[in-house]
Protein backbone atom coordinates (compact mmCIF):
# COMPACT_ATOMS: atom_id res chain seq x y z
CA UNK A 1 0.00 0.00 0.00
CA UNK A 2 1.38 3.35 -1.03
CA UNK A 3 1.60 5.80 1.85
CA UNK A 4 1.48 9.45 0.90
CA UNK A 5 4.37 11.37 2.37
CA UNK A 6 2.96 14.24 4.46
CA UNK A 7 3.81 17.66 3.13
CA UNK A 8 5.08 20.32 5.44
CA UNK A 9 2.58 23.14 5.77
CA UNK A 10 3.79 26.61 4.86
CA UNK A 11 2.15 27.74 8.08
CA UNK A 12 4.65 25.63 10.01
CA UNK A 13 7.41 27.83 8.60
CA UNK A 14 5.67 31.08 9.43
CA UNK A 15 7.72 33.14 11.84
CA UNK A 16 5.74 35.97 13.43
CA UNK A 17 7.26 39.46 13.24
CA UNK A 18 9.61 40.35 16.06
CA UNK A 19 9.23 43.61 17.98
CA UNK A 20 12.22 45.78 18.80
CA UNK A 21 13.51 49.30 19.18
CA UNK A 22 15.70 51.21 16.72
CA UNK A 23 18.95 51.93 18.55
CA UNK A 24 20.93 53.31 15.62
CA UNK A 25 20.00 55.04 12.38
CA UNK A 26 22.44 55.18 9.48
CA UNK A 27 20.52 56.81 6.67
CA UNK A 28 18.60 53.95 5.02
CA UNK A 29 19.84 51.23 7.38
CA UNK A 30 18.75 50.77 10.98
CA UNK A 31 19.95 48.68 13.89
CA UNK A 32 17.04 47.14 15.79
CA UNK A 33 17.49 45.78 19.29
CA UNK A 34 15.24 42.86 20.27
CA UNK A 35 14.02 42.21 23.85
CA UNK A 36 16.86 39.70 24.35
CA UNK A 37 19.33 42.51 23.44
CA UNK A 38 20.25 40.86 20.15
CA UNK A 39 20.74 43.46 17.42
CA UNK A 40 19.54 43.06 13.85
CA UNK A 41 20.67 45.16 10.90
CA UNK A 42 17.51 46.17 9.05
CA UNK A 43 16.38 47.89 5.90
CA UNK A 44 12.89 49.09 5.00
CA UNK A 45 10.57 47.97 2.25
CA UNK A 46 10.64 50.08 -0.89
CA UNK A 47 11.72 53.67 -0.39
CA UNK A 48 10.25 54.05 3.10
CA UNK A 49 12.82 55.77 5.32
CA UNK A 50 10.64 57.68 7.78
CA UNK A 51 12.10 55.87 10.78
CA UNK A 52 14.32 57.18 13.52
CA UNK A 53 16.12 56.24 16.69
CA UNK A 54 13.71 55.34 19.48
CA UNK A 55 11.03 54.01 17.14
CA UNK A 56 9.34 50.78 18.21
CA UNK A 57 9.04 48.52 15.18
CA UNK A 58 8.23 44.99 14.10
CA UNK A 59 10.71 43.25 11.83
CA UNK A 60 10.91 40.10 9.75
CA UNK A 61 14.19 38.21 9.76
CA UNK A 62 15.81 37.56 6.39
CA UNK A 63 18.94 36.04 7.90
CA UNK A 64 20.36 35.41 11.35
CA UNK A 65 21.51 39.00 11.71
CA UNK A 66 19.52 40.75 8.94
CA UNK A 67 15.93 41.83 8.69
CA UNK A 68 13.28 44.06 7.15
CA UNK A 69 11.15 46.54 9.07
CA UNK A 70 7.50 45.60 8.68
CA UNK A 71 5.61 48.16 10.76
CA UNK A 72 6.18 51.13 13.05
CA UNK A 73 4.24 51.27 16.30
CA UNK A 74 2.44 54.52 17.23
CA UNK A 75 4.81 57.16 18.60
CA UNK A 76 4.29 58.98 21.88
CA UNK A 77 6.50 61.87 20.75
CA UNK A 78 8.51 62.82 17.68
CA UNK A 79 11.28 65.40 17.55
CA UNK A 80 12.24 66.65 14.12
CA UNK A 81 13.43 69.72 12.28
CA UNK A 82 12.54 71.03 8.86
CA UNK A 83 13.30 73.75 6.37
CA UNK A 84 11.33 74.84 3.32
CA UNK A 85 12.48 71.79 1.35
CA UNK A 86 12.80 68.77 3.63
CA UNK A 87 12.47 67.50 7.17
CA UNK A 88 14.81 65.46 9.35
CA UNK A 89 13.61 63.25 12.18
CA UNK A 90 15.88 63.28 15.22
CA UNK A 91 14.26 60.80 17.62
CA UNK A 92 10.96 59.18 18.56
CA UNK A 93 9.38 58.41 21.92
CA UNK A 94 11.72 60.69 23.85
CA UNK A 95 10.53 62.27 27.08
CA UNK A 96 13.32 64.83 27.46
CA UNK A 97 15.51 66.95 25.22
CA UNK A 98 18.86 67.88 26.76
CA UNK A 99 20.15 70.98 25.01
CA UNK A 100 23.92 71.01 25.45
CA UNK A 101 25.67 74.38 25.37
CA UNK A 102 29.21 75.29 26.34
CA UNK A 103 31.13 78.27 27.62
CA UNK A 104 33.67 77.64 24.83
CA UNK A 105 33.22 77.62 21.87
CA UNK A 106 30.53 80.27 22.14
CA UNK A 107 27.04 78.87 21.67
CA UNK A 108 24.43 80.08 19.22
CA UNK A 109 21.52 81.47 21.26
CA UNK A 110 19.21 81.34 18.26
CA UNK A 111 19.70 77.57 18.09
CA UNK A 112 18.87 77.30 21.79
CA UNK A 113 15.59 79.13 21.19
CA UNK A 114 14.73 76.90 18.24
CA UNK A 115 15.39 73.75 20.26
CA UNK A 116 13.18 75.02 23.09
CA UNK A 117 10.38 75.86 20.66
CA UNK A 118 10.63 72.42 19.03
CA UNK A 119 10.48 70.81 22.48
CA UNK A 120 7.42 72.84 23.50
CA UNK A 121 5.65 72.08 20.22
CA UNK A 122 6.34 68.34 20.58
CA UNK A 123 5.40 68.31 24.28
CA UNK A 124 8.86 67.16 25.30
CA UNK A 125 10.44 68.34 28.55
CA UNK A 126 13.60 70.45 27.95
CA UNK A 127 16.74 70.66 30.07
CA UNK A 128 19.47 73.20 29.30
CA UNK A 129 22.99 72.05 30.18
CA UNK A 130 25.83 74.58 30.20
CA UNK A 131 28.98 72.49 29.89
CA UNK A 132 32.67 73.39 30.35
CA UNK A 133 31.99 75.55 33.40
CA UNK A 134 35.49 74.69 34.61
CA UNK A 135 36.94 76.96 31.93
CA UNK A 136 37.62 80.61 32.72
CA UNK A 137 35.36 83.43 31.56
CA UNK A 138 32.13 81.43 31.75
CA UNK A 139 30.17 84.22 33.44
CA UNK A 140 29.03 85.66 30.11
CA UNK A 141 27.39 82.37 29.12
CA UNK A 142 25.71 82.09 32.51
CA UNK A 143 24.35 85.62 32.17
CA UNK A 144 22.85 84.75 28.78
CA UNK A 145 20.96 81.84 30.33
CA UNK A 146 19.47 83.89 33.18
CA UNK A 147 16.55 84.81 30.90
CA UNK A 148 15.65 81.14 30.37
CA UNK A 149 15.70 80.47 34.11
CA UNK A 150 13.12 83.23 34.59
CA UNK A 151 10.98 81.52 31.93
CA UNK A 152 10.92 78.38 34.06
CA UNK A 153 13.49 76.31 32.18
CA UNK A 154 15.93 74.20 34.17
CA UNK A 155 19.55 75.19 33.60
CA UNK A 156 22.27 72.83 34.82
CA UNK A 157 25.88 74.01 34.99
CA UNK A 158 28.33 71.19 34.37
CA UNK A 159 31.97 70.30 33.80
CA UNK A 160 31.59 66.94 32.07
CA UNK A 161 35.33 66.24 31.92
CA UNK A 162 35.59 66.64 35.69
CA UNK A 163 32.33 65.25 37.09
CA UNK A 164 29.11 64.10 35.41
CA UNK A 165 27.32 63.28 38.69
CA UNK A 166 25.04 66.34 38.69
CA UNK A 167 23.44 65.29 35.39
CA UNK A 168 22.55 61.74 36.36
CA UNK A 169 19.40 62.48 38.44
CA UNK A 170 17.89 64.38 35.50
CA UNK A 171 18.28 61.32 33.25
CA UNK A 172 16.73 58.76 35.61
CA UNK A 173 13.57 57.20 34.22
CA UNK A 174 13.73 59.31 31.05
CA UNK A 175 14.39 58.67 27.39
CA UNK A 176 16.56 61.70 26.68
CA UNK A 177 18.14 63.03 23.52
CA UNK A 178 21.27 65.16 23.54
CA UNK A 179 21.18 67.99 21.01
CA UNK A 180 23.48 70.90 20.36
CA UNK A 181 26.18 72.32 18.17
CA UNK A 182 29.36 70.41 17.50
CA UNK A 183 32.07 70.99 20.09
CA UNK A 184 29.73 71.48 23.04
CA UNK A 185 30.87 68.27 24.73
CA UNK A 186 28.07 65.79 23.98
CA UNK A 187 30.49 62.97 23.24
CA UNK A 188 32.42 63.73 26.42
CA UNK A 189 29.17 63.42 28.36
CA UNK A 190 28.38 60.08 26.70
CA UNK A 191 31.87 58.80 27.50
CA UNK A 192 31.51 59.87 31.15
CA UNK A 193 28.07 58.32 31.51
CA UNK A 194 28.93 55.15 29.55
CA UNK A 195 32.68 54.56 29.82
CA UNK A 196 32.40 51.22 28.02
CA UNK A 197 30.97 52.82 24.88
CA UNK A 198 33.44 53.80 22.19
CA UNK A 199 32.51 57.38 21.35
CA UNK A 200 35.16 59.71 20.07
CA UNK A 201 35.34 63.09 21.75
CA UNK A 202 35.62 66.13 19.56
CA UNK A 203 38.51 68.46 19.11
CA UNK A 204 37.46 72.06 19.18
CA UNK A 205 38.86 74.38 16.56
CA UNK A 206 39.49 77.65 18.33
CA UNK A 207 40.24 79.31 15.01
CA UNK A 208 36.84 78.53 13.52
CA UNK A 209 35.05 78.69 16.91
CA UNK A 210 33.25 75.47 16.07
CA UNK A 211 33.67 71.76 16.68
CA UNK A 212 34.59 69.03 14.26
CA UNK A 213 31.75 66.62 13.55
CA UNK A 214 32.46 63.15 14.91
CA UNK A 215 28.95 61.71 15.28
CA UNK A 216 27.57 60.74 11.87
CA UNK A 217 24.65 58.64 13.07
CA UNK A 218 22.08 58.71 15.85
CA UNK A 219 22.55 56.15 18.64
CA UNK A 220 20.45 55.05 21.61
CA UNK A 221 22.25 53.88 24.74
CA UNK A 222 20.80 52.17 27.82
CA UNK A 223 21.85 53.90 31.03
CA UNK A 224 19.88 51.38 33.10
CA UNK A 225 16.68 49.37 32.79
CA UNK A 226 14.43 52.47 32.78
CA UNK A 227 16.70 55.20 31.37
CA UNK A 228 17.85 55.67 27.78
CA UNK A 229 20.04 58.31 26.19
CA UNK A 230 20.11 59.20 22.49
CA UNK A 231 23.14 60.94 21.00
CA UNK A 232 22.55 62.90 17.79
CA UNK A 233 24.93 64.54 15.30
CA UNK A 234 25.91 68.13 15.97
CA UNK A 235 23.42 70.72 14.78
CA UNK A 236 24.16 74.05 13.19
CA UNK A 237 20.56 74.90 12.32
CA UNK A 238 17.14 73.81 13.54
CA UNK A 239 14.39 74.65 11.07
CA UNK A 240 10.80 74.86 12.29
CA UNK A 241 8.86 74.96 9.03
CA UNK A 242 6.64 72.11 10.21
CA UNK A 243 4.98 74.39 12.79
CA UNK A 244 1.85 76.38 12.12
CA UNK A 245 1.67 80.03 13.16
CA UNK A 246 -0.53 79.05 16.09
CA UNK A 247 1.86 76.33 17.23
CA UNK A 248 4.78 78.74 16.98
CA UNK A 249 3.28 81.47 19.16
CA UNK A 250 2.08 78.89 21.71
CA UNK A 251 5.61 77.45 21.93
CA UNK A 252 6.80 80.72 23.48
CA UNK A 253 5.78 79.95 27.06
CA UNK A 254 5.67 83.58 28.18
CA UNK A 255 3.28 84.48 25.34
CA UNK A 256 0.54 82.13 26.53
CA UNK A 257 -1.15 84.46 29.10
CA UNK A 258 -1.54 87.10 26.38
CA UNK A 259 -2.69 85.00 23.44
CA UNK A 260 -6.22 85.84 22.36
CA UNK A 261 -6.08 89.27 24.01
CA UNK A 262 -4.92 91.27 20.97
CA UNK A 263 -7.42 93.54 19.21
CA UNK A 264 -7.39 91.34 16.12
CA UNK A 265 -8.00 87.61 16.32
CA UNK A 266 -5.44 86.96 13.59
CA UNK A 267 -2.79 89.25 15.08
CA UNK A 268 0.71 88.25 13.93
CA UNK A 269 2.40 90.29 16.69
CA UNK A 270 4.33 92.23 14.07
CA UNK A 271 2.97 95.69 13.18
CA UNK A 272 -0.68 95.34 14.23
CA UNK A 273 -2.10 97.94 16.65
CA UNK A 274 -3.17 97.01 20.19
CA UNK A 275 -1.09 93.81 20.22
CA UNK A 276 -1.09 92.27 23.69
CA UNK A 277 2.32 90.65 23.12
CA UNK A 278 3.98 93.92 22.12
CA UNK A 279 2.33 95.66 25.05
CA UNK A 280 3.83 93.03 27.36
CA UNK A 281 7.26 93.76 25.87
CA UNK A 282 6.75 97.47 26.59
CA UNK A 283 5.87 96.65 30.20
CA UNK A 284 8.92 94.32 30.34
CA UNK A 285 6.79 91.26 31.07
CA UNK A 286 8.16 89.70 27.87
CA UNK A 287 11.80 90.11 26.86
CA UNK A 288 12.25 92.05 23.62
CA UNK A 289 14.79 89.50 22.35
CA UNK A 290 12.20 86.74 22.53
CA UNK A 291 9.66 88.74 20.54
CA UNK A 292 12.39 89.43 17.97
CA UNK A 293 13.08 85.70 17.75
CA UNK A 294 9.39 84.99 17.29
CA UNK A 295 9.14 87.58 14.52
CA UNK A 296 12.17 86.08 12.75
CA UNK A 297 10.65 82.59 12.88
CA UNK A 298 7.23 83.88 11.81
CA UNK A 299 8.87 85.43 8.74
CA UNK A 300 10.56 82.09 7.98
CA UNK A 301 7.20 80.29 8.03
CA UNK A 302 5.88 82.73 5.45
CA UNK A 303 8.64 81.93 2.93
Amino acid sequence: MHTKTPTTSIANHFIPPLQGIIVAAYGKRFQVELPDKKRISCVTRGKKTDLTCGDLVTIKLTDQHEGVVETTLPRKTLLYRSNAFKSKMLAANVTQIVIVLATQPSFYEGLLNRCLIAAEAANIKPLIVLNKCDLPDHDHASEKLALYTTLGYKVLRLSAKEDITALKPYLEGETSILVGQSGMGKSTMINALLPNESVRTQEVSHVLDSGKHTTTATHLYHLDSTSQLIDSPGLQEFGLHHLSAGELEHAFVEFRPYLGKCRFNNCKHLQEPDCAIKAAVTSQDIHAARLAMYQTLRAELST
